[in-house]
């Protein structure tokens, strides 16, 4: 299999977590959007979208993360990442749903401008969105209060699925951009305990590092940030 993908994308990270959950060899396609090598005639025609992540496996392509992921769900069954029950399936999509619909939205209205340019001049909406991601960050932190992962007993495609953009905050939450919002999201461990003990977990999964956003490794993301050791 090849992913094709851009470092820091939270939609490539997540395919990335879920190949080296399941333990499939892959070879990693790093591109640069800067010189629009996901526009290229190769790429569009993987996917004619022209985004990434982008999975090619023999004479399937397919992008959207979560369709990947569901690909790779039956390709390689264990571990299973949408449940081993109805129960199970409908549990972890309700909480990719919440994720998709309330969360992730928000969380962009938020980095977008903190990222590339404008957080003064949108200040005020970026605050409102910060009140959007507290309330269902609660939701989140009540859940993870009461057990280890987000869905399910164990790890799932909701934790995955989520677990990339709440990176995505944290780093932007630490920039100098965002230091005259208060947003509040910082430090983690005191804010939400019980998001920043999942967060710790997902760290310490196995091939956790070579998922990590290689452009990321030579900048300090936030406050209390950890510092992923090389991979070799």
């Amino acid at each position: 299999m090849e992913i094709f993908w851009f470092s820091g994308s939270s939609y490539a990270w997540r395919v990335l977590l879920a190949l080296e959950l399941k333990k499939i060899r892959y070879t990693s396609r790093l591109l640069e959007a800067s010189k629009g090598e996901h526009k290229t005639p190769e790429l569009l025609a993987l996917n004619p979208r022209g985004k990434v992540p982008i999975l090619r496996d023999g004479d399937i392509a397919l992008g959207e993360s979560l369709a990947i992921i569901a690909y790779l769900d039956r390709t390689t069954p264990e571990p299973p990442l949408f449940g081993r029950s109805a129960a199970e399936t409908g549990q972890i999509w309700r909480a990719i749903l919440d994720s998709l619909y309330y969360l992730e939205p928000a969380i962009n209205r938020i980095v977008g401008p903190i990222f590339f340019g404008g957080a003064d001049e949108k200040a005020d909406d970026i605050r409102a969105a910060a009140k959007e991601v507290h309330a269902e960050l609660q939701t989140v932190e009540r859940t993870l209060r009461t057990r280890s992962w987000l869905a399910t007993a164990t790890i799932s495609a909701a934790d995955i699925a989520l677990y990339p953009f709440i990176e995505l905050l944290l780093r932007a939450a630490g920039k100098d951009a965002a230091q005259s919002l208060d947003l509040g999201f910082l430090p983690l461990v005191e804010t939400y305990p019980a998001l920043a003990s999942w967060q710790e977990q997902i760290r310490a999964l196995p091939g956790y590092e070579r998922t990590y956003p290689p452009h990321w490794r030579t900048s300090t993301a936030y406050a209390g940030s950890h510092s992923p050791a090389p991979v070799a």
